[in-house]
């Protein structure tokens, strides 16, 4: 299953003065933390010296998932709970990550496109994904229980 393609954004309704991969930058940071957070799948996984590239900071996330995955985010490249984390929270259509992405990022920005794929802006999105995580996996647990 895809989840995003970068080309989805920048061969649509995209502004003119940016380069194509600030189509990326949403979710290459997304994909970051997954990969930070034990959710990466097996093909990225078996990829240590490019994720060390990602750890040292040595490129940045939107950079990566271009790289990395040709700008398409699909179900392989996080595990299973990963995939379950991102149906329930990335997932555009009933997942909030994009409105609280743009919430944190592109609030006086011209698009959402134009929050730049710095590491600066991964370290205050990082704990925002970290919280919605912890309450997924809080709220598994619970039905798990029943």
């Amino acid at each position: 299953m895809k989840y995003d393609d970068a080309s989805w954004h920048y061969g649509g309704d995209f502004p003119r003065d940016l380069p194509d991969g600030a189509g990326a930058t949403h979710t290459g940071m997304f994909l970051a933390w997954c990969l930070f957070n034990g959710l990466a799948g097996e093909d990225l996984a078996e990829e240590p010296e490019e994720i060390e590239r990602l750890e040292n900071r040595t490129v940045t996330p939107g950079r990566f998932f271009l790289e990395m995955c040709d700008g398409k985010f699909v179900d392989e490249d996080v595990n299973e709970e990963g995939q379950a984390f991102v149906e329930a929270y990335f997932d555009f259509e009933k997942g909030d990550y994009l409105s609280e992405y743009e919430g944190l990022l592109a609030v006086d920005l011209p698009t959402t496109y134009h929050a730049p794929d710095t590491w600066e802006n991964y370290d205050r999105l990082a704990p925002v994904i970290e919280r919605r995580y912890t309450a997924w996996k809080a709220e598994q647990h619970a039905t798990d229980e029943k």
